[in-house]
């Protein structure tokens, strides 16, 4: 009998504390996404994961300062947009219709491509860690549905132009337009937003500047998507 109540009483402080940490991190969250709904970041999760890499290994580190939304070419945004979540405006955070697509072309391939929203992967990049870790998607998804709930679609977009990664360690369209370009966003041309937006799939390996064939293709699909979408007057609506 006194095993079976100091049982009890072991499962009845470990499902205390348990519900105490969710508490304690529902409210955490909601916090962090309503600052970020105001304040902009100096910096985020991916990005001081990787300044703490750079120490210890030498690398280059992370480059990254703050662009507003109005001080950024509705070019850049439109040929990002085209390039990484065509159903930005209309979604409530996951785009159900890729993510069908991306499991259909598993079975041919073997492998599940990405499918994430601006959303997803602004909450992954401000919040959270690099990897594919089933918790790392559930925790995403729930940061996703914060987000959405909190702030506009404008203040996404322009979260994730800022903290998306245009380049090994080049975090922002600030850093790229100035890197790759020396020019401030505002001035970037069709083609050079389409250039950046194209190596946004996969920023470590593909280079804007040394563009490869898939690179280059990609760079027309996005252009020809950019118009189907309607041109720059599409996110007019933010």
């Amino acid at each position: 009998m006194r095993k079976t109540l100091s049982l009890k009483t072991v499962i009845t402080k470990i499902t205390a504390v348990f519900l105490r940490g969710l508490i304690f991190f529902l409210i955490l969250s909601v916090i962090q996404v309503l600052f970020f709904s105001l304040n902009n970041p100096i910096t985020t999760s991916i990005m001081t994961q990787r300044q703490l890499d750079s120490f210890f290994s030498h690398k280059k580190s992370p480059v990254f300062h703050w662009t507003n939304y109005n001080e950024i070419s509705k070019i850049f945004a439109l040929a990002v947009v085209a390039s990484e979540d065509q159903s930005f405006i209309t979604h409530f955070g996951f785009d159900f219709e890729q993510i069908n697509k991306a499991f259909e072309q598993s079975k041919v391939r073997g492998r599940l491509r990405g499918a994430s929203t601006i959303t997803q992967q602004v909450a992954k990049n401000l919040f959270l860690w690099e990897g594919k870790s089933f918790i790392r998607k559930g925790f995403e998804a729930y940061y996703t549905l914060l987000i959405e709930l909190i702030w506009s679609k404008k203040r996404i977009l322009e979260m994730y132009l800022n903290i998306a990664e245009m380049g090994d360690n080049i975090f922002g369209v600030g850093e790229a337009s100035k890197i790759y370009y020396s020019k401030v966003p505002m001035q970037l041309t069709q083609r050079e937003s389409v250039s950046i937006a194209a190596i946004l799939p996969n920023p470590k390996r593909y280079s804007v500047l040394h563009p490869s064939n898939y690179i280059i293709q990609r760079q027309e699909w996005i252009l020809n998507q950019m118009r189907l979408l309607g041109g720059s007057s599409y996110l007019d609506e933010l």
